[in-house]
């Protein structure tokens, strides 16, 4: 399987750019089955709004469409996004100027959280199954 991720995380670049970091991640707009101690369908709807996302419409944040499921966060010198984790098809990407910083959130059950802040004051939160995840992707982004 990290063959195949590993594959799908080279896959698409532009001549001479490098990958510096990618790992399996969940949007938490589309987060679901992580809030069974905490009420189900509720929990899954509230974890899909709330603390999700930050940012007014137009902004970079809310140019992420609607996904379902675990996809690749990529960082690579030129840009960060998600792409699909079979085939690396792109899912949404900007270039990484645009990215300002990641931000480690409190554990939600087994997943870490963090948030990807972007330089013109928007976000989206992540969730990912190691903390060390969000540590790489600090290391290279800040």
């Amino acid at each position: 399987m990290s063959e195949l991720r590993e594959r799908a995380a080279r896959s698409g670049l532009a001549p001479g750019e490098q990958v510096l970091r990618y790992a399996s991640v969940v949007p938490a707009r589309s987060a679901k089955g992580l809030g069974v101690n905490l009420g189900g369908v509720v929990a899954n709807q509230v974890m899909g709004r709330v603390g999700a996302s930050g940012g007014g419409q137009g902004s970079v944040a809310s140019q992420m469409p609607r996904t379902s499921g675990a996809l690749l966060l990529r960082v690579t010198d030129r840009r960060v996004g998600l792409v699909e984790p079979l085939d690396g098809t792109p899912v949404w990407e900007v270039p990484r100027s645009w990215v300002a910083r990641i931000e480690r959130r409190p554990r939600l059950q087994l997943m870490a959280r963090f948030r990807v802040h972007y330089a013109d004051g928007s976000w989206l939160a992540f969730l990912t199954f190691r903390r060390r995840t969000v540590e790489e992707f600090r290391s290279v982004l800040g």
